[in-house]
Parts: C-alpha cells; sequence; structure tokens
C-alpha cells in the first residue's frame, strides 16, 4: 500500500518541488493550488497526511484543515511564510502535526511526513545512518538535483532540459 500525501500549495514552483521530491521517497503526491481544490482533492484521493500553506488564495489553510477534519483521520503539517506566535500558536491548538518555516529543506519535510507515516527512509551507503534522505544538493547524476528557491535549495527537474542547458554546479549556487 503506497501512501498518499495531499500538498496544498498556491506557490506552483514550490508546490511541484515538493510532489517531486516527496514521490521519488515513494509516496502518492497529488498537489492543489487553491483551499476549495484542496478540500476537493482530500474527499477523492483520501490522503494520509495533509501539507498545507497557511495562506492560500481563496482561504485561509486552517480552514482547509477543519474542512478536512471533517470528513478524513490524516496527520496534518503545516508549511508557513509567516511563523508568527498567532500562527504556531493556532497551529498548535488545532494538533498540528508538525510547522515547518519557509523556506525549508525538502529533507525535512520527507522525514515530518515519513516519521508521521511510521516509517524509516533507508540511508545511502556511506551517508549518516540517521539520514536517509538526500539533503539539498544532489550530484549531476541524480535524477533530480536542487536549485535555490526563496533562499532554500529545492527540485530542479534536469529531465526536462536538454544536456547541454542543464547548468553546471556554478550556476546552481548563483541561480545565474
Amino acid at each position: 500500500m503506497v501512501n498518499k500525501v495531499l500538498v496544498v500549495e498556491d506557490e506552483q514552483l514550490l508546490a511541484q518541488n515538493l510532489q517531486d521530491y516527496l514521490s521519488a521517497q515513494g509516496l502518492d503526491v497529488r498537489i492543489a493550488h487553491d483551499g476549495a481544490t484542496g478540500i476537493g482533492s482530500a474527499e477523492t484521493f483520501a490522503p494520509d497526511v495533509l501539507v498545507f500553506d497557511y495562506r492560500l488564495p481563496d482561504m485561509e489553510g486552517f480552514e482547509v484543515l477543519d474542512a478536512v477534519r471533517q470528513n478524513r483521520a490524516c496527520h496534518f503539517v503545516l508549511i508557513t511564510g509567516h511563523p508568527t506566535a498567532e500562527v504556531c500558536e493556532r497551529a498548535r491548538q488545532l494538533e498540528v502535526s508538525h510547522i515547518l518555516f519557509k523556506p525549508f529543506p525538502l529533507a525535512e519535510l520527507a522525514r515530518a511526513v515519513c516519521d508521521l507515516l511510521g516509517f524509516k527512509r533507508e540511508a545511502k551507503p556511506g551517508a549518516n545512518p540517521s539520514e536517509g534522505f538526500v539533503e539539498r544538493r544532489q550530484s549531476r547524476t541524480e535524477s533530480f538535483p536542487l536549485q535555490l528557491y526563496d533562499g532554500s535549495w529545492v527540485l530542479a527537474d534536469r529531465r526536462r532540459q536538454s544536456p547541454s542547458k542543464a547548468p553546471d554546479d556554478d550556476q546552481m549556487l548563483t541561480g545565474e
């Protein structure tokens, strides 16, 4: 049985990066770019974990949580670029499992999701045994190298680029 994750994030690039990274961890991931679509997707997709942004174009992320919680038992992970005391307190009151402040490493989200689902990733050969996720940068031979987004490394799918147009490591660091 594949575990299901629904990501409700209005930033399309970030949502796609989260989907690609979590899918690479062996999870079935769907994305929605607004609250109403997220609520509808939760009804049909039945996620085990809902990852949601605090600020969405049509509603607050907590409204999505409330609607999903009425019809579905799942875990909730808040991602936000607005880590105010009020947001954190409300998340705590609503029993949100994890809060991640943007920008965050993708591996941090994967760890939180996998922890909630009750499984651990195997460490790669030569890696620290406590770390089963590829952090920040990956080698040129990996399918999903990371690029800079909002001050944090996120997934960039080079398969969509021709080899001659793929950025080198210096370009990945500078964004040029």
